[in-house]
């Protein structure tokens, strides 16, 4: 994701056969997405971070249903079976917890949780906005028992509850707001220098806004996730290594976490250490004392 040293140099020179930059112009549109972005921005109960969303919980949840219906229309759904069993178990027992839960139960109750197994040698599951969940079987041996398969069905349902897919919609938008304002502020410019700025502007909102969130979303997900398999009375004790096993099965070279759409596993397993003292002792006082290990 390295910007090109032609492109800078094209963007130096923007003024040779076209016209310069336009600022006054990309001054009046950032002023304009700001205010757009602004009155779009509540604050999110669970994290008290504050989220810029611009779909409602309808359009999210349809957007959720509509995925998730093509996708098992296009998979091999396997619709019986122990691990069918396994999956649908945690599943209800996460999802009860969600709706008892004070900070989750407002939306979890109006989620139609439905679980499903694909199969598929991909190490993939996910929850779409409405309590859509699907496990690929390639997933099952990284989860190794049933605690490791509650964190990562807490993890993916964390996402849905935190709304992050509604949040990632709305962020693209804004992103496609300010690439159209470059585009403009750009439109006297000569070609090369033109494509340039596009180029630094993309890069920029990647790098610098679109990933970044990303990486947040993942460790909001992670800790509130560990918060929901605790409720259920899962052992929190195996998330930690849940994601060194994840780490372990990308192997190679892996690129820098600030390219990254997500946190080093090696850190998310830091991350979860951190938290278990807390972690640990709201499972022995909701579930009883943890077995030895």
């Amino acid at each position: 994701m390295r910007l090109p040293q032609q492109g800078m140099r094209r963007l130096r020179m923007g003024r040779g056969r076209g016209g310069g930059f336009r600022w006054p112009i990309m001054l009046i549109a950032a002023i304009g997405i700001g205010v757009y972005y602004f009155s779009n921005v509540k604050e999110n109960d669970l994290t008290g971070r504050s989220q810029f969303i611009t779909v409602s919980e309808e359009q999210e949840v349809a957007l959720g249903l509509q995925s998730y219906r093509q996708v098992l229309s296009e998979s091999a759904v396997v619709g019986s079976g122990p691990e069918v069993d396994l999956l649908r178990r945690i599943g209800a027992d996460l999802a009860n917890a969600a709706r008892a839960l004070p900070q989750t139960a407002e939306l979890a109750n109006k989620f139609d949780w439905q679980f499903n197994l694909v199969q598929s040698d991909q190490a993939n599951a996910f929850c779409l906005p409405g309590g859509y969940v699907a496990f690929y079987t390639g997933i099952l041996p990284v989860a190794a028992n049933d605690n490791g398969l509650a964190v990562i069905m807490g993890h993916e349902i964390a996402h849905a509850l935190l709304r992050h897919g509604a949040e990632r919609m709305s962020q693209s938008q804004l992103v496609q707001l300010g690439q159209a304002a470059v585009g403009v502020a750009a439109g006297d410019m000569d070609p090369g220098a033109r494509q340039a700025a596009m180029q630094i502007f993309g890069f920029g909102a990647q790098v610098g806004f679109m990933l970044p969130y990303s990486r947040e979303h993942e460790t909001e997900a992670d800790k509130i996730g560990l918060d929901l398999l605790v409720a259920a009375c899962y052992d929190p004790r195996e998330a930690p290594a849940l994601w060194e096993r994840m780490g372990a099965l990308g192997g190679g070279q892996k690129p820098p976490e600030m390219f990254s759409t997500h946190p080093d596993s090696g850190r998310r397993a830091e991350n979860f250490r951190a938290w278990m003292p807390d972690a640990v002792a709201a499972f022995e006082a909701r579930c009883g004392a943890l077995p030895a290990r």
